[in-house]
């Protein structure tokens, strides 16, 4: 692969967090609380995309291009116009108020980076799961892997626009045998709203859950989300 490897650096403040700080919001200096909340799902399908959508930061991303070198090893087919692809994580920041900054992680999608996975979970207060509905069974392993971990998660649908008719909510739902009680929602990983809407409903499902860290920081979420 020829390396298209961002040098940018992203804030610090939080166990796993790279350090230093480039573009955007500066961090504050009376930060003493960070959150962790992880983006997972099938390659292609939009994490990259969604951290660099919400993230008041310049996103750190740790991105290759694509060659021949992944032929038989990442699956390209459905995603022709996909050039780049996630081998470590991507990395964003969101301040919810003077003490406290939320920090994403995009994890890396292909079969060959899921090691790097356990790394990313650890200390996260939940994630999201995108999927995108003309590959729904590359969700199945992000899934598990979650429920293997006892992690809190909700699914957002990245709808990508294209001729394509999309299937509703519920029979995404049935397709992948959600729970009732996993929140669902729409998304478009490209709007910024859009993805804030997705990290709301996020902690709303750790709130229910009685999560400490949800129930204290719910609002500030929110209003952040403005």
């Amino acid at each position: 692969m020829d390396s298209k490897t961002s040098d940018r650096a992203a804030a610090p403040g939080a166990a796993g967090a790279p350090a230093g700080a480039a573009g955007g919001v500066p961090l504050r200096a009376t930060v003493r609380d960070a959150l962790k909340i992880v983006v997972v799902g099938g390659f292609g399908v939009g994490k990259t995309t969604m951290v660099g959508s919400v993230s008041e930061i310049r996103p750190l991303s740790t991105e290759e291009v694509m060659t021949k070198a992944g032929v038989g090893i990442d699956d390209p087919s459905r995603v022709a116009d996909k050039r780049t692809t996630t081998v470590a994580f991507d990395f964003g920041r969101i301040s919810l108020d003077e003490h406290r900054v939320l920090y994403l992680f995009g994890a890396p999608g292909q079969e060959r980076f899921w090691f790097i996975w356990d790394q990313l979970f650890s200390g996260s207060l939940g994630a999201v799961v995108l999927v995108d509905t003309r590959r729904l069974a590359d969700s199945f392993y992000p899934l598990d892997r979650l429920e293997h971990h006892k992690m809190p998660f909700v699914v957002a649908v990245n709808r990508f626009d294209g001729p394509e008719p999309q299937p509703s909510l519920d029979r995404v739902r049935d397709a992948l045998s959600l729970p009732a009680d996993v929140p669902l929602v729409d998304c478009d990983a490209r709007l910024k709203d859009s993805c804030k809407n997705v990290l709301i409903t996020l902690v709303r499902h750790l709130t229910t859950l009685h999560d400490p860290a949800a129930l204290h920081d719910s609002a500030a979420l929110e209003e952040a989300a403005q």
